[in-house]
């Protein structure tokens, strides 16, 4: 468990890791969430509407990374509700030792700006040391608001590819590419 007493910011939201035993109790929670947050702002890899079987198909195809240990799944917690979530994948490669990606940043709509996303990122990258990771990389949007909350996270921008993801309509859009060097 991760210790939310040391998070960045004064917040009574609590940090848990959800192991791939404790998948089958967290999925309706964790499907509604991924819902919420894909029909809001679209992308993370899925275009709106979102189907329910959609989102509990994905977080069962995570399940057996999260048996092996090369996928670390982190829920935030207000109460005993999950109102957000980020995972650490690490890659097996013998170069790649040293990083690890940061995939699926969700935080419910209504608790945006209270804490939730700094709390979880502040929780992955005591993971990534813990496992030896000095380097964190992660891809957003381009353009969205996430740009913004990285950069205040010390994350730096490393390139941005054009028309990298597909969204409704037909519409294409950027990626922008972010990395932090851990101390």
């Amino acid at each position: 468990m991760i210790d939310a007493s040391e998070t960045p910011e004064d917040t009574s939201i609590g940090i848990r890791a959800i192991s791939h035993t404790g998948l089958d109790r967290a999925l309706p929670e964790l499907a509604l969430l991924l819902r919420d947050v894909v029909n809001d702002t679209g992308g993370l890899g899925f275009l709106p509407p979102m189907a329910d079987d959609e989102a509990l198909n994905y977080w069962l195809s995570i399940r057996a990374e999260l048996r092996d240990g090369s996928r670390i799944l982190l829920a935030a917690y207000d109460g005993d509700r999950i109102v957000g979530t980020a995972q650490l994948a690490f890659p097996p490669w013998p170069n790649a030792r040293h990083r690890a990606a940061i995939h699926k940043m969700l935080v419910e709509r209504k608790m945006r700006g209270q804490g939730v996303g700094a709390s979880l990122m502040f929780a992955l990258e005591k993971v990534a040391r813990l496992r030896g990771r000095s380097l964190l990389i992660l891809n957003t949007r381009h353009g969205s608001p996430a740009e913004r909350f990285y950069t205040a996270l010390g994350f730096t921008k490393s390139g941005v590819i054009p028309g990298y993801a597909a969204g409704p309509n037909g519409l294409f859009y950027a990626d922008a590419t972010y990395y932090k060097q851990l101390a």
